[in-house]
């Protein structure tokens, strides 16, 4: 408690600006002399040492007067250092943000990669690394706000663009995933004012149900409708299964055949000729030997180096591409040193004939050698 002989000051002293000294007061020594490491409580008279600094009084309005209100002491404004500036994240809608965000939706379009990439770690370390700053949009968000929104403002622009054309060309074409899942690609190609043509794939969408020519019908129309292709006078251009040739019938629109797929088709039939279906079984029995045999392949290697050829393995052929057969073949002829002077094949090469007959593996490729560097 107060000394009797105390004089307390009833107002707060001047220089003071903490919110605690509307509850506490200075101790006078005598009429002149004011002792300032002791404060006076005006709520309960207690004596209370003050050293320059609030501590002991905040301490004592806490321990016993809970009842009273102090507001927390000002935090000193201190200029924040470079290593804080960088940990701190920037915010999501800021414009070099959005950059970031949009070059990554754009990455996962172009390069067809899964939403889960920026779950990886390799991803997300490189993005840390580049902008610290960064925070990296979830899976959940690319695909269900970013990407979306990315979709809709690339097919604005291409509608605006389609809406300048006189007349386009469609393509069309149904292909299956490695999962089993079906599709149809849908393409527009149309030339500019300046006559550039101009190519765009429109949509790839499932299709669930079967491949007939009255639901590859519907599909086009929904598109046609979808993309304000109705009055282009459009051509489609597909291959020449019957399904397809039937949808198109049905819409009544300009068909042409691809003439690509129709090579293949005239091809595959040649491919089935016995003689060259004897050629090429007897090639890929060779290229399936080395593929099955590590010993092989390390032999070839050696005989590769050995006479300077280019260290390339074997190719084998697809069954629908008729150009993979050209490939094997070419590869084929190109490894043919190698591979005859190689002691682990023991069959009967397919080039082996007499000296004045021409080679019969050579001959098929300069026949087909024009259409196949014409098709790549």
């Amino acid at each position: 408690m107060a000394d009797s002989g105390a004089f307390p000051i009833p107002t707060t002293p001047s220089n003071k600006k903490s919110e605690v000294w509307k509850h506490f007061t200075l101790r006078k020594k005598d009429k002149v002399t004011v002792d300032k490491n002791t404060a006076i409580c005006l709520i309960c008279n207690s004596e209370v040492k003050c050293c320059s600094n609030t501590t002991n009084l905040r301490s004592h309005l806490t321990r016993h007067h809970p009842d009273v209100q102090i507001l927390a002491p000002p935090q000193p404004n201190r200029q924040p250092k470079i290593s804080d500036t960088f940990k701190s994240k920037i915010p999501h809608n800021s414009p070099h943000a959005q950059n970031i965000t949009e070059s990554i939706a754009l990455f996962i379009c172009k390069d067809l990669r899964p939403y889960s990439v920026v779950e990886n770690d390799g991803s997300r370390y490189m993005l840390n690394v580049l902008e610290p700053r960064y925070s990296i949009p979830s899976r959940k968000r690319l695909s269900e706000e970013i990407i979306p929104r990315l979709y809709h403002e690339v097919k604005g622009s291409i509608s605006l663009s389609l809406q300048s054309a006189d007349r386009v060309d469609l393509t069309c074409d149904g292909w299956m995933s490695r999962s089993q899942d079906s599709y149809v690609t849908i393409t527009c190609h149309y030339l500019r004012d300046d006559w550039v043509l101009v190519s765009n794939v429109l949509q790839t969408r499932a299709m669930q149900a079967t491949h007939t020519g009255a639901n590859v019908c519907a599909l086009l129309s929904e598109a046609l409708e979808e993309w304000g292709l109705t009055k282009k006078d459009p051509v489609i251009v597909t291959d020449n299964t019957a399904n397809m040739i039937r949808a198109v019938e049905m819409m009544e629109l300009l068909h042409i055949g691809c003439f690509a797929h129709t090579i293949n088709l005239a091809l595959q039939a040649a491919l089935k000729l016995p003689a060259i279906s004897r050629l090429l079984s007897r090639v890929r029995r060779i290229v399936t030997f080395f593929h099955r045999s590590a010993n092989a392949n390390k032999v070839c290697k050696e005989k590769q180096m050995l006479l300077n050829l280019p260290c390339r393995k074997l190719k084998i052929d697809v069954v629908t591409r008729w150009n993979s057969a050209v490939d094997m073949l070419d590869r084929f002829l190109e490894q043919q040193p190698a591979r005859s002077k190689n002691p682990l094949v023991k069959m009967t090469p397919p080039q082996a004939h007499q000296r004045n007959q021409k080679n019969p593996v050579r001959c098929w490729i300069c026949s087909v050698q024009p259409m196949h560097q014409w098709l790549k």
